[in-house]
């Protein structure tokens, strides 16, 4: 969790009698008062001293709170699983955990865009007054990846998907730009219907497996980033680290995926033992994979109660 510097900085020891600062009285003043005028309230603070991870939350619609549970640990990439029903997207992971308040349009696009106006507040000092911050402060180019998989029908679902994003687009070309949110279809997202959008504004999440073979044509337009099934690809893990075999078969992956401008993200991977959990996540980072799926948010970006980082 994000703390302000003046909160440590502020710490009071007391006694029976008295409160003694931990400054002395006029500079104790000055940070006491600081934040009732407006010259020391930070535009963009929202985020201010998160720094972004490159890990992605795992059913983040799971979370105490979703896109935000994620945004205070710095993950760049969350997770949306999106269901039709009488023209409404409505997320959960299975049809008995639907709710109507808790709609795609609730827990992801409006938090999104709120978040994106706060990051981009109009101050009028550049000639055009536009700013394209993306969700972190500390790195306002960082986009943030937001995967979309569709559970119901993908041909019937697709049109409601675009159709919901389209608070969040912008103009664009006919190359890849980065923008502060980049959504990549996953699940029933139908290629067909990625593959013929212009200008495109869903990506699609390509399959690490077969890159190289059937699916050799795709290219970073189509899919910036590729993702499959870590035990239906590697197998089972003992130990702490993929075998001779299976690390043989990480590398020739990642370097067919980044060959093509394609990130990587493994899902499915052992939550238990942790030691076997934190080892992969390592052994993943290390040979450069681009993306690290996590189910454990604060363990996954660093921070833990046991002091065992990753």
């Amino acid at each position: 969790m994000y703390m302000s510097p003046f909160i440590l900085a502020v710490l009071v020891f007391s006694s029976a009698s008295t409160c003694l600062s931990a400054f002395p009285p006029p500079l104790q003043h000055i940070l006491d008062n600081a934040y009732q005028g407006p010259l020391y309230a930070y535009p963009t603070s929202l985020t201010q001293g998160i720094i972004p991870v490159p890990i992605h939350s795992h059913n983040d619609y799971w979370r105490p709170l979703p896109f935000y549970s994620a945004l205070a640990v710095g993950a760049i990439s969350i997770e949306a699983d999106v269901w039709l029903s009488n023209g409404t997207l409505y997320v959960g992971h299975e049809p008995s955990a639907l709710t109507p308040q808790r709609t795609f349009q609730s827990l992801y696009i409006n938090p999104i865009l709120d978040v994106l106006k706060r990051q981009n507040p109009p101050l009028g000092f550049l000639p055009d007054g536009i700013t394209r911050n993306g969700v972190y402060d500390t790195n306002a180019g960082q986009t943030l990846y937001l995967f979309v998989d569709i559970k119901t029908d993908g041909r019937e679902t697709w049109p409601y998907v675009v159709n919901a994003l389209q608070p969040l687009t912008v103009n664009s070309t006919d190359q890849l730009t980065p923008r502060p949110v980049t959504v990549i279809g996953t699940g029933n997202t139908p290629l067909v219907q990625v593959q013929s959008q212009m200008p495109r504004y869903v990506f699609y999440d390509g399959p690490i497996p077969t890159l190289n073979s059937t699916f050799s044509n795709i290219t970073s337009q189509i899919s910036p980033i590729a993702s499959t099934d870590f035990t239906a690809n590697f197998g089972t893990v003992t130990g702490t680290s993929l075998n001779d075999t299976q690390l043989a078969l990480l590398r020739q992956q990642v370097r067919t995926a980044h060959a093509k401008g394609i990130k990587l993200r493994y899902w499915n991977q052992p939550a238990w033992p942790i030691s076997t959990r934190n080892g992969l996540w390592r052994q993943l980072r290390t040979e450069a994979v681009d993306l690290i799926n996590v189910d454990d948010l604060e363990a996954g970006a660093g921070f833990s109660d046991y002091g065992d980082y990753w």
